[in-house]
Formats: structure tokens, sequence, C-alpha cells
């Protein structure tokens, strides 16, 4: 029986795809090992947001062949689509498998046998029409679930378009079919996620659904506690969405909905396809109907264009938003995308300054919101996530809290009561009595 190791790099999406595929593995009789148990085969899932995820790719192959010499390395993922010759040519690479193959790996590669060659089976992203379902499985005490691949936007800085292809989705029965699964395990939260989830309902070409839908038909399903949705575009969170999840069972008050710029200015300059009046509305809303709900914020720095005066908007906007947190990109440039060819290049050493402003006001907008919670009670699941004889979990609007450690409170919901917010942004709670199980 040969061994197998799985390492993923990049986004949720990225996680539920490199479950479904171990889970191939365990169906062909591979079994599945720690990445340090000496496998016999290694698969890593590539990202390629940034430059440094690149790099990632490369020093992960080097541990991989350290820790098992004679290994059989396989790379699919967005970097294996987006450059899979200069993939191929890392010292240690046997295989690259682009988007349309990656499913479809025992097609190509059947005994996973290195001929001192690498292979490479990456056809053009036009090839990558299909839809392949993928869900996280027995990694975490939350599930991943696919619910759409892909994104028909043509954002100025982005190559996700490149990387998978044209927006596209399973139908809501399919899916609704895979969450009954989920719930049928001891799994408590599924999040779900896609390059543009918002844009689901794409079938053949067609829009033949709507997410408004989707999340509706998700809500009814017993056996799950949570649903969470991942990042969604601005312009796609509808009223409607909104209002559903505000009165919904199961669908928690948290949102991650991407800015990038707080610059009209520069949003146009990115083809981002809102203004920032659309999304401070879309936030004002959110805040009047869930008052507790927690909202992210993904942002760019240094995007070619953007003055002092332009990140001084961005900056005040985000300053005056009622918002939980930022995660924050430093703009990096990035083959094929129309960013490459703009002028009024950022120096590198300003890009991360401003970074460096909005990751300083992030904490301070993270520590507000969650002192607006001290004194109040919350629910809380409970993750497999020990440090220091403290264990860790999250509140429905994604409030990160630690108590003393308890084995029996493991993926497990509790109701606690908030009390104070410690040096570490992490919330303490009071001393954990009886556990209250959903």
């Amino acid at each position: 029986m040969k061994r197998v190791a799985f390492y993923t790099l990049g986004c949720k999406l990225n996680f539920s795809e490199t479950s479904t595929i171990s889970r191939m593995f365990e169906d062909k009789g591979y079994q599945k090992v720690d990445f340090t148990d000496k496998p016999d085969i290694f698969v890593i899932n590539t990202c390629s947001v940034t430059e440094n995820a690149d790099k990632k790719c490369k020093k992960i192959v080097k541990e991989a062949k350290k820790i098992s010499p004679n290994s059989y390395v396989t790379i699919v993922g967005c970097y294996a689509q987006l450059k899979p010759k200069e993939i191929s040519e890392i010292k240690g690479v046997d295989a690259v498998l682009g988007a349309a193959e990656k499913f479809r790996m025992f097609e190509f590669l059947d005994d996973f046998t290195s001929n001192n060659k690498p292979q490479v089976f990456a056809s053009e992203i036009q090839e990558a029409k299909a839809y392949n379902s993928s869900y996280s499985y027995g990694d975490r005490t939350r599930t991943f679930l696919k619910v759409q691949d892909g994104c028909n936007y043509g954002c100025a800085f982005c190559t996700i378009p490149l990387a998978r292809g044209k927006s596209r989705s399973a139908s809501i029965a399919e899916i609704v079919e895979q969450a009954k699964e989920i719930a049928a395990s001891e799994v408590k939260e599924v999040v779900l996620t896609g390059v543009n989830i918002g844009d689901f309902g794409i079938q053949d070409g067609r829009r033949k659904e709507k997410f408004i839908d989707l999340i509706k038909a998700l809500d009814e399903i017993e056996g799950i506690d949570r649903f969470r949705i991942s990042s969604i575009e601005p312009n796609l969170l509808s009223n409607e969405v909104i209002e559903f999840v505000s009165q919904s069972q199961r669908f928690v008050p948290h949102f991650h909905v991407p800015l990038q710029s707080g610059s009209d200015k520069i949003l146009k300059r990115m083809n981002r396809r809102y203004l920032s009046d659309l999304y401070r509305d879309r936030v004002s809303n959110i805040k009047q109907l869930m008052p507790h709900c927690c909202i992210g914020v993904d942002v760019i720095t240094g995007f070619p264009g953007e003055t002092e005066e332009d990140f001084l908007d961005t900056y005040q906007f985000l300053n005056e938003l009622d918002v939980s947190y930022l995660h924050v990109f430093t703009y990096s440039e990035r083959a094929n995308t129309q960013a490459l060819e703009m002028d009024g290049i950022v120096p590198i050493k300003e890009r991360q300054r401003r970074s460096n402003m909005l990751r300083t006001l992030s904490e301070k907008k993270k520590r507000y919101f969650y002192e607006q919670h001290t004194g109040n009670s919350q629910t809380v699941l409970f993750e497999d996530d020990i440090e220091d004889g403290m264990m860790h979990g999250f509140t429905e609007n994604y409030i990160r809290i630690k108590a003393k450690y308890d084995p029996v409170l493991i993926n497990e919901t509790k109701t606690v009561q908030m009390v104070r917010v410690d040096e570490n942004c992490l919330m303490e709670v009071e001393e954990l009595e009886e556990v209250l199980v959903h």
C-alpha cells in the first residue's frame, strides 16, 4: 500500500479540493499519512495570488524531498495552471496537472513512479469546463463546502480567471445532497466557498439558479448547527441575502466582503463592479439588521496609480466604516494581468508602509469589535486547537475565544459569558461548567 501526503496553499476552496482528492486516493487503496511521515507520494495544491505563494511552493517541494528523497511529487492548483513549465523545472517535481486535469490524475498518473523526467498535463484554461464538487472532511471542526468555481469578472490585478476558468456551479439539489452527507457526520459548521460564490447558479454556460435560493435550501437541512458564507462580492451581496441571513435558522451573522480600495478612482482602475457608496450601503444595511454582525474586508495597497491621497481616502473610508477586521494584501505584479501594463507604479517600500498602516487599523477595529461584546452571552463552537492548556473556538459572529482545556468540549457548542479581551485579542470567558450541546 503506497502512502500519500497532501499540502495545501491558499484559500478555503483549495482546502475543500485537497480533501476531495485525498478521498480519491483512499478509494484507490492508498494510505493517507502526515507530510512528515515519509510518504511515497506528495500532492501539493498551490495558490498563485501573490509572488510569495509561488515561492512557498518551491520551498515545500524542497522540504518534501528532504523528508522522503525517493518520493513522487505532484503539483496541482492555480500555480500549476498558470506556470506549468516553470514548475516542471523545479528540482524534485515529477508531475504537474492543470485545472482541467487535477481531478483526473489517475487517468494520467497510473502508478506514480518517477522516470526522472517531469510530466506536464495542463491544457488551456478554456478546457476547464467541468464542475468538480468538493468538500473538506475529517481535517477540521468545520467543513469547507465548494458551491462554485471560476470567475467571469476581469479585475485588473487578478489571475484567478486564468487559473480556474469561467464561472460554473453544481445544482442546488447536488449541493443539498452533499450537505446532507456532511450533516450525517460530526461536523457542526459548514463554510460555503468558491471563487465568486455570489455568482452561483451558472451551469453549462447559462444561469439556471440563484445564490439566495441555494442558502434558503441549505437553511432547511437538519444536523448542521451553522452555515457560514465565505467571501462574497459587495455587488452580489444583495439586500435580499442580507435580510435572509438576519432571520436565518442556521446562517451566522458574519460576512467577508472584498473592498480592495476606498478610492473610487482606484476601484475603476481595478475594473471592480461597484463604487464606495454601494459598499457603504451594504455595510450600513448589515449593521442595521444585525448590529452584532462581524464584517471582514479585503483591501489591496499600492495598486498602480494609487497616490498618497488615494490611499488616505481608503484609510479614512475604512476608519469610518463599521467593520470588524481587515485582510490586507500588498499589491504584487502578476503576469498576464491588465495591471502589469499600467503606469504609476508604487515603490515596494511605500506599498509595505501603507499595508502596515492598515494592519494597525485592523487590530484596532478587531479589538473594538470584541470589546463591544464583553459581558454578552454567545454560543461557541470549540475546536481541537489546544495551546498552553487553553482551548479555542469561535462564536457565531466570529469572535475567537479561549477557555481552559476540557476534552469533552471539543467539537461541541456551549453558551458562554464573555468577560474580557486579552493582550492577544482573544476573548476570555467565565469558567465553564456543564456542557450545553446543541
